[in-house]
């Protein structure tokens, strides 16, 4: 009789694996055996369309064919080296985003992941303007590490506040406006007011960094309204503030452009990355520094490495995954498939079901605000998240919800057929939990 893999795969799991943001009583998770492109399937070969990237990351797709092969070859070369020594493909992979990154970026800083990109961000404002606070916004998320999970403004930063020197503020979300707004040029002015108040509030003398999302993601897909990014831009260079866009999880093509900031008029100091730079093939993220902060540590030793920095695996990951979406067209398949496909797909389902309040997006980057009553936008349950999360789950679709909304993540190689079978999913999900609570 054929061992059962998919029972003993949820077996070890449950007895042994302890998992993150959650109770660890009565979990029951999908289990993943393999993959390829958009689909995943587990050992008994029942598939599924990934609409999560996992989490937010897999840009590239599953076992995109070069990237591994990339990997497999660094492996039988050198699987490991220190960072106090010069490495080909580090070299090659720190040159191939800054490729990517506008003209006054000199260096880059591989990390692990994204949080300790933050964390290293975050250390290099302070050292360089010899100030301490950091502002960001409530609604964010930047990490699980000491200052990154403390510059997080959602509900994870309240049991982990241990790092010092953090203020939030509201960021422009118009559905949801903090700010009495009715346009997006409301939201906008309102909201540079806000933070401007904010940062003469708090002493300008005392701020390092900005630190903000491009597009916030898990916090809900909120596309800035134009000319918001440039606005805190001004207010940064008005008051000698280190600005700090964070393209973890909107980076390498998830907007349908290389760093979702691209399409704002802003040009950072600094920016984090993980994620999509390389799908998350090897664990790796860092900091693209510019050419000013780079030069305060020309002579002035920089205080922070890490065992793994530029990992020769994670490395050559990068190298092979930014020229397979140059040479495959992936990040511009993300920005039509989202004008063409996701977008419209996502209108039409909004049209024919009440419990979507609002759809927001770009590229393949998009989430619908649940809601119980389109009038007063009063968001749905978690009960009817989780409802609805199972009814997509079991009709083959890996779905990512986050508080009231269902995100539609896919990743940036999904196909238009792809796109059609998931609506038609998303469609049937709603249509159900819409049924129990009507």
């Amino acid at each position: 009789m054929t061992e059962d893999l998919d029972a003993v795969a949820k077996e070890l799991d449950s007895a042994h694996v302890f998992h993150s943001w959650s109770a660890q009583a009565g979990l029951d998770l999908p289990v993943i055996a393999g993959g390829s492109g958009t689909v995943v399937w587990d050992h008994a070969g029942n598939r599924m369309l990934d609409f999560s990237s996992q989490l937010v990351n897999v840009n590239i797709g599953h076992q995109h064919p070069a990237v591994v092969a990339a990997i497999r070859e660094q492996a039988e070369r050198l699987a490991t080296v220190g960072p106090a020594t010069a490495n080909l493909h580090r070299g090659r992979a720190a040159e191939r985003i800054l490729g990517k990154a506008p003209d006054g970026f000199a260096k880059v800083f591989f990390t692990n992941g994204g949080a300790d990109a933050i964390e290293n961000a975050i250390r290099m404002a302070r050292l360089h303007t010899g100030r301490d606070t950091v502002l960001s916004t409530y609604r964010s998320y930047h990490g699980n590490t000491g200052a990154a999970i403390v510059a997080t403004g959602d509900w994870r930063r309240m049991p982990n506040q241990f790092a010092r020197g953090h203020v939030h503020f509201f960021g422009p979300f118009l559905y949801r406006t903090e700010f009495w707004a009715t346009t997006p040029e409301e939201e906008c002015e309102r909201a540079l007011h806000h933070l401007e108040r904010v940062i003469q509030s708090e002493g300008p003398s005392t701020i390092a960094a900005l630190l903000l999302e491009s597009v916030p993601g898990t916090a809900g897909v909120l596309v800035p309204p134009p000319g918001y990014l440039a606005g805190v831009r001004a207010l940064a260079d008005k008051y000698g503030i280190v600005l700090i866009l964070d393209e973890v999880m909107a980076g390498f093509g998830r907007t349908g452009r290389w760093f979702a900031f691209q399409g704002h008029d802003v040009l950072p100091d600094l920016i984090t990355f993980a994620k999509g730079v390389n799908s998350g093939y090897v664990p790796v993220g860092g900091v693209i520094i510019s050419e000013q902060i780079s030069a305060t540590f020309d002579e002035r030793v920089f205080p922070g490495g890490l065992t793994y920095s530029g990992h020769p695996l994670a490395a050559a990951s990068i190298v092979a995954a930014i020229g397979a979406m140059e040479s495959e067209g992936i990040v511009e398949n993300a920005r039509r498939v989202g004008e063409e496909a996701i977008g419209p797909g996502l209108g039409e389902l909004a049209a024919r079901h009440p419990v979507i309040g609002e759809v927001r997006g770009e590229g393949v980057f998009w989430a619908l605000d649940l809601v119980a009553d389109r009038d007063t936008r009063e968001p749905v349950g978690a009960d009817v998240v989780a409802r609805l999360k199972k009814e997509l789950t079991s009709r083959g679709l890996l779905p990512f919800t986050a508080e009231n909304r269902i995100h539609v993540v896919p990743p940036c190689v999904v196909t238009d057929g792809e796109v059609h079978e998931a609506m038609a999913i998303y469609d049937e999900a709603l249509t159900s939990v819409e049924a129990d609570l009507a």
